[in-house]
């Protein structure tokens, strides 16, 4: 008896539960409204316990994580709300590092289906020839059905040298096809610049914690080129990053005091609204930005806050359309809870998330063009800027 009573005593207070014990009143933190009735899940807890085939393979600390994950992912319906063991935990925190182990690729859900956002320069993902938009059927031999991202990511990620199957459908593809990989270090890069006639061509792999000092680095090469007319900024395959990071960027195309992006919280609570603070260095350059379908968060910011503030066209295809934030809570026991908070709103209110931001030139790569090494969308971009004054 007294064994099960330290059970609930465990499990309340993992749910920070109220209860009384030998007359003694122990006070929850943080209590359910008196509506919720948590009795069936200490039922199936109970009947789960009293009924398994083989009770010992029962662990209870990740009957918890479980019951904890699934009433986040049940009871959200957000693939970017997520709980986090403290293993994983661990590894999420990790990733903002910039290194890890795995292919080198982020993914995402768009349309309930697991797809790749983007491969990264240089990585065995884009040495293997995967795409933006390509969808992940199964991980080895595990269906990505209901699969939420964080689950695909650990399962994709693993120790370098290993491999993994991935199998993949692609929309011009006339059935799915295993694709192996082997993993590496991977370690992100964040830009790189060239001059292409009179235009600087910028190209930001992700908004990293280095991307402002490596984007000052460049600024003032291509202020001092006398050749740096105009510029081209490449967004293609860009997953995004910090928020601030996307800000410091907008400061040298944008005057001080404009809007970069709105975060719109809902209901009745306040909207952040994140401004041009920098420079403005380049706020009289001629600028076009190139996006296509792996163009996606902080990188979707900048390409709106230019938009809509100087009317810099767009060149290529629809972005992605990840347009929340999310809030990493620090639980009691080393777990996290990743947690949507808010939308991101365009300059003129627009919500980026799940419908993306439309090009005004529509330019698409086909499967010759990269097999014959063609970038049609940088032409064209080149080309209209070319013709900008």
């Amino acid at each position: 008896m007294m064994k099960k009573i330290l059970l609930v005593i465990v499990i309340f207070g993992a749910f920070g539960l109220g209860f009384w014990l030998g007359g003694e009143n122990k006070i929850c933190k943080i209590c359910p409204p008196e509506n919720v009735n948590f009795s069936i899940m200490w039922e199936t807890w109970q009947k789960l316990k009293d009924n398994f085939v083989d009770p010992s393979k029962l662990d209870e600390k990740k009957m918890v994580y479980g019951a904890t994950a699934g009433m986040v992912k049940e009871a959200a319906g957000d693939p970017y709300t997520v709980f986090f063991d403290p293993t994983e935990t661990a590894s999420f925190l990790a990733d903002v590092t910039g290194q890890f182990e795995g292919v080198g690729m982020e993914i995402g859900i768009k349309d309930s289906q697991l797809q790749i956002i983007s491969p990264i320069k240089g990585t065995p993902a884009e040495r293997a020839g995967l795409r933006p938009g390509d969808k992940i059927l199964k991980i080895g031999d595990k269906p990505t059905t209901d699969m939420t991202v964080d689950e695909a990511v650990s399962l994709i990620r693993g120790t370098a040298g290993t491999e993994v199957v991935l199998n993949i459908f692609r929309d011009d593809w006339k059935e799915p096809k295993d694709i192996k990989i082997k993993r590496e270090v991977i370690r992100i890069p964040s830009m790189e610049w060239e001059m292409k006639g009179d235009a600087a061509y910028v190209r930001i792999y992700q908004f990293s914690e280095t991307l402002s000092s490596d984007f000052t680095k460049a600024a003032k090469q291509i202020l001092d080129n006398p050749n740096a007319k105009k510029i081209v900024i490449d967004l293609r395959g860009n997953p995004g990053g910090y928020l601030e990071v996307a800000q410091d960027i907008a400061g040298w195309f944008l005057p001080r005091g404009k809007t970069v992006v709105t975060e719109d919280f809902g209901d009745d609570r306040e909207n952040t609204i994140y401004k041009a603070e920098g420079n403005a260095k380049f706020a009289n350059w001629p600028v076009v930005i190139l996006i296509d379908k792996g163009t996606a968060s902080a990188s979707e910011i900048l390409a709106a806050a230019l938009r809509d503030n100087r009317g810099i066209k767009l060149i290529g295809e629809t972005s992605f359309g990840k347009g929340s934030v999310q809030q990493l809570e620090q639980l009691s026991d080393g777990s996290s809870l990743k947690v949507t908070v808010a939308h991101w709103l365009t300059p003129k209110g627009e919500q980026i998330s799940g419908n993306g931001l439309k090009p005004d030139a529509e330019v698409k790569i086909t499967s010759q063009d990269l097999d014959a090494k063609k970038d049609p969308q940088l032409n064209k971009a080149l080309e209209i800027v070319g013709e900008m004054k």
